[in-house]
């Protein structure tokens, strides 16, 4: 008595076999990684370490000069998903290494949900009320900061400073 051959004999089934186990193998696969997905976004509040640490603005001398043609510059939120922590960036004086100051984009009276707009190329804002505050009366902020590096490169560091 012989071995049994493990060969497949039929030509159909020659021909099907191979596209099956491509079939499995990716069902698999699919599943493995909706598994890991749904694992992980779970707790999305937690998840705030999605980016580096410090945002590079860009050249001391090209962003002052930018402020004092159009007033501070707001950006969005940088470091959560959640878009509250709009920032405004300004600069006062004539070292462009020195003077840097960052506020947030809503008034200091108020709570991250009253996003301030800018009157534009001015250093005037209006709250969610209607309200015109000058950009001293936002909000500072306790875990962002302007960061010069060399005289040269501003960076605004992201790392919570409590």
């Amino acid at each position: 008595m012989g071995v049994a051959s493990s060969r497949l004999k039929s030509p159909l089934a020659r021909a099907f076999a191979p596209v099956g186990a491509g079939i499995v193998f990716f069902a698999l696969l699919f599943l493995a990684l909706w598994g890991a997905a749904s694992l992980i976004s779970r707790n999305p509040e937690s998840i705030t370490n999605l980016g580096a640490q410090t945002f590079r603005v860009g050249s001391v001398s090209q962003v002052a000069k930018t402020v004092t043609e159009s007033g501070p510059v707001l950006y969005p939120d940088l470091r959560d998903p959640d878009g509250k922590r709009s920032i405004v960036l300004d600069h006062q004086g004539s070292d462009p290494a020195k003077g840097w100051r960052v506020f947030y984009a809503y008034p200091a009276d108020r709570d991250e949900t009253c996003l301030a707009e800018q009157v534009k190329e001015t250093r005037t804002f209006t709250d969610c009320s209607g309200r015109k505050i000058p950009m001293e009366d936002l909000a500072k902020p306790t875990d962002v900061r302007p960061l010069v590096e060399n005289r040269t490169t501003l960076y605004i560091d992201l790392r919570v400073t409590k």
